[in-house]
């Protein structure tokens, strides 16, 4: 993925989950909700939102990448 030099909000981040949420595994989805919970650094917002950035149209191996970032990601916040 290339780089952002945009900020994106929680709002941003929870927008795109919403558009994306019926892509996603199914146990994902608590993670999300204790995400949007808290406040988190300007860098995990934009690393999230761009993980979640055209989700859909990722191809299989692009997702299993995604997920696993994301995991790492919203399991040690």
């Amino acid at each position: 993925m290339s780089e952002c030099k945009l900020d994106h909000s929680q709002e941003d981040v929870k927008k795109k989950f919403e558009s994306q949420v019926s892509f996603l595994p199914e146990d994902m989805r608590p993670l999300f909700e204790q995400f949007f919970e808290k406040d988190h650094t300007q860098e995990i917002v934009n690393d999230v939102f761009h993980l979640l950035k055209k989700y859909d149209l990722a191809s299989e191996k692009e997702r299993s990448e995604r997920n696993n970032r994301l995991y790492l990601v919203l399991r040690n916040l």
